[in-house]
């Protein structure tokens, strides 16, 4: 499963950052963009990707690994519109993928940082949705396998 515990967001700081060990203060992390070190203390804002959804208008958030896989399937893998290129591609990304976002809480800002971490992530290589397909999968297949047993077990002569 993809995991973006350790993929960091750092207020004021543009792109990525992946955590790399823990400090006394803070930890240490390492730019997606440049591959440059830097240590972050405990008072700057941290955010880690798996903690950020997507408003939407329903009753529960889109989590932000939920709309990178959304973006994955509409742009069948490939990178989405450039965020800086303007507010209408970006815009109608978001409309076709997540069509229930909030439009009154999830400002263009938030769309185009969304689509420029996940060009980001996809470009190194780091994000991964097929073991998500995989459990799926399995899952159906036990399911399945379930199923079957129940129904021998009840087509059994008693003893």
């Amino acid at each position: 499963m993809m995991d973006l515990t350790k993929i960091m967001a750092i207020s004021g700081k543009p792109g990525l950052f992946k955590m790399l060990s823990q400090t006394k203060s803070g930890f240490v992390v390492e730019s997606l963009t440049d591959g440059k070190r830097f240590p972050v203390f405990a008072h700057e804002r941290v955010s880690s990707l798996e903690e950020i959804s997507i408003f939407t208008t329903g009753e529960d958030d889109l989590p932000l690994k939920d709309v990178f896989k959304k973006f994955n399937e509409k742009l069948e893998g490939k990178p989405g519109p450039d965020p800086k290129a303007g507010e209408g591609e970006v815009k109608k990304l978001f409309e076709e993928t997540i069509p229930d976002y909030d439009a009154d809480k999830v400002y263009i800002s938030d769309m185009k940082k969304a689509i420029a971490w996940y060009n980001l992530l996809l470009e190194k290589g780091m994000l991964d949705f097929t073991e998500e397909e995989e459990e799926k999968q399995e899952e159906a297949a036990k399911t399945e396998e379930t199923a079957e047993t129940q129904d021998h077990e009840e087509h059994q002569p008693e003893k």
